[in-house]
Protein backbone atom coordinates (compact mmCIF):
# COMPACT_ATOMS: atom_id res chain seq x y z
CA UNK A 1 0.00 0.00 0.00
CA UNK A 2 2.64 2.36 0.71
CA UNK A 3 6.65 1.79 0.20
CA UNK A 4 9.72 3.68 0.35
CA UNK A 5 12.64 3.46 -1.84
CA UNK A 6 15.91 4.42 -1.05
CA UNK A 7 14.21 7.86 0.08
CA UNK A 8 16.31 10.83 0.59
CA UNK A 9 15.27 14.77 1.66
CA UNK A 10 17.32 17.25 2.34
CA UNK A 11 17.05 21.12 3.52
CA UNK A 12 19.15 23.60 2.29
CA UNK A 13 20.17 25.88 5.23
CA UNK A 14 22.18 29.14 5.81
CA UNK A 15 24.96 26.50 7.87
CA UNK A 16 24.63 24.29 4.51
CA UNK A 17 22.37 21.30 3.28
CA UNK A 18 20.77 19.37 6.56
CA UNK A 19 19.56 15.77 5.17
CA UNK A 20 16.21 14.63 6.96
CA UNK A 21 15.72 11.53 5.14
CA UNK A 22 19.08 9.01 4.55
CA UNK A 23 18.44 6.28 1.99
CA UNK A 24 14.68 5.12 3.55
CA UNK A 25 13.39 2.13 2.43
CA UNK A 26 10.47 0.20 3.96
CA UNK A 27 7.00 -0.78 3.07
CA UNK A 28 3.76 -0.95 4.83
CA UNK A 29 1.20 -3.06 4.05
CA UNK A 30 -2.90 -3.37 4.37
CA UNK A 31 -3.73 -4.36 8.11
CA UNK A 32 -0.62 -2.83 9.32
CA UNK A 33 -0.09 -0.27 12.10
CA UNK A 34 3.49 0.79 11.87
CA UNK A 35 4.74 3.02 13.97
CA UNK A 36 7.89 5.00 13.61
CA UNK A 37 9.41 6.68 16.75
CA UNK A 38 12.72 8.21 17.28
CA UNK A 39 13.63 11.67 18.79
CA UNK A 40 12.43 15.18 18.09
CA UNK A 41 14.53 16.24 14.50
CA UNK A 42 14.73 12.62 13.64
CA UNK A 43 12.79 13.06 10.38
CA UNK A 44 9.79 11.44 11.33
CA UNK A 45 7.05 14.56 10.13
CA UNK A 46 9.39 14.77 7.33
CA UNK A 47 8.68 10.97 6.27
CA UNK A 48 4.69 11.68 6.70
CA UNK A 49 4.77 14.29 4.05
CA UNK A 50 6.81 12.58 1.49
CA UNK A 51 4.45 9.83 2.35
CA UNK A 52 1.71 11.91 1.95
CA UNK A 53 2.68 13.69 -1.55
CA UNK A 54 3.16 16.46 0.01
CA UNK A 55 7.07 17.28 -0.10
CA UNK A 56 8.80 15.63 -2.55
CA UNK A 57 12.13 13.61 -2.31
CA UNK A 58 15.55 14.56 -3.74
CA UNK A 59 16.12 11.11 -4.48
CA UNK A 60 14.14 7.73 -4.23
CA UNK A 61 11.16 6.24 -5.43
CA UNK A 62 7.50 6.43 -3.28
CA UNK A 63 4.78 3.85 -4.03
CA UNK A 64 1.53 4.88 -2.98
CA UNK A 65 -1.18 2.22 -3.81
CA UNK A 66 1.24 0.98 -6.86
CA UNK A 67 1.99 4.92 -8.13
CA UNK A 68 4.75 7.12 -7.68
CA UNK A 69 2.69 10.62 -6.85
CA UNK A 70 5.51 12.66 -7.54
CA UNK A 71 5.25 10.93 -10.85
CA UNK A 72 2.21 12.72 -11.41
CA UNK A 73 1.30 16.58 -12.34
CA UNK A 74 0.09 18.69 -9.42
CA UNK A 75 -4.07 18.17 -10.26
CA UNK A 76 -3.68 13.97 -10.48
CA UNK A 77 -1.48 13.87 -7.34
CA UNK A 78 -4.16 16.03 -5.41
CA UNK A 79 -6.98 13.54 -6.73
CA UNK A 80 -4.51 10.65 -5.58
CA UNK A 81 -4.23 12.46 -2.39
CA UNK A 82 -7.77 12.94 -1.64
CA UNK A 83 -8.97 9.39 -2.54
CA UNK A 84 -6.16 7.09 -1.16
CA UNK A 85 -5.07 9.50 2.30
CA UNK A 86 -6.49 10.93 5.23
CA UNK A 87 -4.27 12.96 7.81
CA UNK A 88 -4.18 12.57 11.21
CA UNK A 89 -2.18 15.50 13.30
CA UNK A 90 -1.36 16.43 16.95
CA UNK A 91 -2.87 19.96 16.37
CA UNK A 92 -6.43 18.47 15.15
CA UNK A 93 -6.11 21.24 11.95
CA UNK A 94 -9.83 21.89 12.59
CA UNK A 95 -11.60 25.00 10.69
CA UNK A 96 -12.45 27.19 14.19
CA UNK A 97 -15.21 28.56 12.38
CA UNK A 98 -16.95 25.37 11.21
CA UNK A 99 -19.22 23.15 13.08
CA UNK A 100 -18.34 19.25 14.02
CA UNK A 101 -20.01 18.45 10.82
CA UNK A 102 -18.98 21.10 8.43
CA UNK A 103 -14.96 20.20 9.40
CA UNK A 104 -16.04 16.30 8.37
CA UNK A 105 -17.33 17.36 5.31
CA UNK A 106 -14.76 19.45 4.10
CA UNK A 107 -12.77 16.57 3.00
CA UNK A 108 -15.39 15.95 0.15
CA UNK A 109 -14.69 19.06 -1.28
CA UNK A 110 -11.43 17.34 -2.64
CA UNK A 111 -13.60 14.24 -4.09
CA UNK A 112 -16.47 13.87 -5.93
CA UNK A 113 -18.12 12.38 -2.87
CA UNK A 114 -22.14 12.00 -3.59
CA UNK A 115 -22.36 10.47 -0.30
CA UNK A 116 -20.98 12.87 1.63
CA UNK A 117 -24.14 14.16 4.19
CA UNK A 118 -24.70 10.40 4.74
CA UNK A 119 -21.33 9.15 5.50
CA UNK A 120 -21.08 12.46 7.90
CA UNK A 121 -23.66 11.27 9.50
CA UNK A 122 -22.49 7.62 10.06
CA UNK A 123 -19.43 9.09 11.53
CA UNK A 124 -20.41 11.64 13.77
CA UNK A 125 -22.65 8.45 15.02
CA UNK A 126 -19.46 6.00 15.34
CA UNK A 127 -17.22 8.42 17.22
CA UNK A 128 -20.30 9.13 19.37
CA UNK A 129 -20.10 13.19 18.64
CA UNK A 130 -24.14 13.70 18.24
CA UNK A 131 -24.50 15.96 20.73
CA UNK A 132 -21.80 17.72 19.53
CA UNK A 133 -22.04 18.11 15.46
CA UNK A 134 -23.46 21.76 15.70
CA UNK A 135 -20.69 23.00 17.74
CA UNK A 136 -17.18 24.65 16.49
CA UNK A 137 -14.20 23.47 18.07
CA UNK A 138 -13.28 25.74 20.87
CA UNK A 139 -17.05 24.33 22.28
CA UNK A 140 -14.92 20.82 22.00
CA UNK A 141 -12.75 18.96 24.88
CA UNK A 142 -9.68 17.41 23.13
CA UNK A 143 -10.68 14.36 22.75
CA UNK A 144 -13.79 15.15 20.77
CA UNK A 145 -11.55 17.51 18.53
CA UNK A 146 -9.30 14.40 17.78
CA UNK A 147 -12.73 12.04 17.22
CA UNK A 148 -13.92 15.13 15.07
CA UNK A 149 -10.44 15.03 12.95
CA UNK A 150 -10.03 11.21 13.03
CA UNK A 151 -14.23 11.22 10.95
CA UNK A 152 -12.61 13.75 8.64
CA UNK A 153 -9.83 11.68 7.80
CA UNK A 154 -12.12 8.90 7.14
CA UNK A 155 -14.81 10.13 5.42
CA UNK A 156 -13.45 9.57 2.05
CA UNK A 157 -12.68 5.76 2.83
CA UNK A 158 -8.71 6.20 2.57
CA UNK A 159 -7.14 3.33 2.58
CA UNK A 160 -4.14 4.80 4.60
CA UNK A 161 -4.21 7.11 7.22
CA UNK A 162 -0.80 9.03 8.01
CA UNK A 163 -1.08 10.08 11.62
CA UNK A 164 1.58 12.30 13.30
CA UNK A 165 1.39 12.70 17.19
CA UNK A 166 -2.26 11.53 17.35
CA UNK A 167 -2.45 11.12 20.79
CA UNK A 168 0.12 14.16 22.12
CA UNK A 169 -2.64 15.96 23.00
CA UNK A 170 -4.94 13.64 25.05
CA UNK A 171 -5.00 12.37 28.21
CA UNK A 172 -5.00 8.41 28.96
CA UNK A 173 -8.75 7.44 28.28
CA UNK A 174 -8.88 9.61 25.41
CA UNK A 175 -5.91 8.38 23.85
CA UNK A 176 -6.84 4.55 24.52
CA UNK A 177 -10.25 5.83 22.30
CA UNK A 178 -8.22 7.15 19.71
CA UNK A 179 -5.88 4.66 19.32
CA UNK A 180 -8.84 1.74 19.29
CA UNK A 181 -10.46 3.54 16.46
CA UNK A 182 -7.46 3.28 14.63
CA UNK A 183 -6.71 -0.35 15.67
CA UNK A 184 -10.07 -0.85 14.58
CA UNK A 185 -9.92 0.53 11.24
CA UNK A 186 -6.20 -1.70 10.56
CA UNK A 187 -8.70 -4.73 10.92
CA UNK A 188 -11.04 -3.85 8.97
CA UNK A 189 -7.89 -3.67 6.69
CA UNK A 190 -6.50 0.09 6.58
CA UNK A 191 -2.94 0.69 6.69
CA UNK A 192 -1.60 3.02 9.81
CA UNK A 193 2.16 4.54 9.83
CA UNK A 194 2.28 6.46 13.03
CA UNK A 195 5.27 8.91 14.34
CA UNK A 196 5.34 9.00 18.05
CA UNK A 197 6.99 9.51 21.10
CA UNK A 198 3.89 7.99 22.75
CA UNK A 199 4.45 4.36 24.29
CA UNK A 200 0.78 3.98 24.50
CA UNK A 201 0.48 4.67 21.05
CA UNK A 202 3.39 1.81 19.79
CA UNK A 203 2.06 -0.76 21.84
CA UNK A 204 -1.02 -1.08 19.51
CA UNK A 205 1.22 -1.08 16.28
CA UNK A 206 1.83 -4.57 14.96
CA UNK A 207 5.41 -3.05 14.07
CA UNK A 208 7.65 -0.75 14.88
CA UNK A 209 10.62 1.25 13.17
CA UNK A 210 13.12 3.52 15.26
CA UNK A 211 14.76 6.22 13.27
CA UNK A 212 17.61 8.59 14.13
CA UNK A 213 19.21 11.44 12.29
CA UNK A 214 17.09 10.74 8.96
CA UNK A 215 17.92 6.91 9.32
CA UNK A 216 16.03 3.62 10.01
CA UNK A 217 17.72 1.66 12.66
CA UNK A 218 15.91 -1.05 13.34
Amino acid sequence: MLEFKNVTKWFDIAQGKVTALNEISFSVQPGELLAVRGPSGCGKTTLLLVAGGLLSPDAGQIGLDGQDPYELGPEMRNKLRARTIGFVFQQFHLIPYLTVRQNIQVASLAVAANEAAERTEELISHFGLEDRAGHVPAQLSTGERQRTALARALLNRPKVILADEPTGNLDEDNAKTVLGYLSQYVTDGGCVPLVTHDVRAAEHATRTLKMSRGRLVE
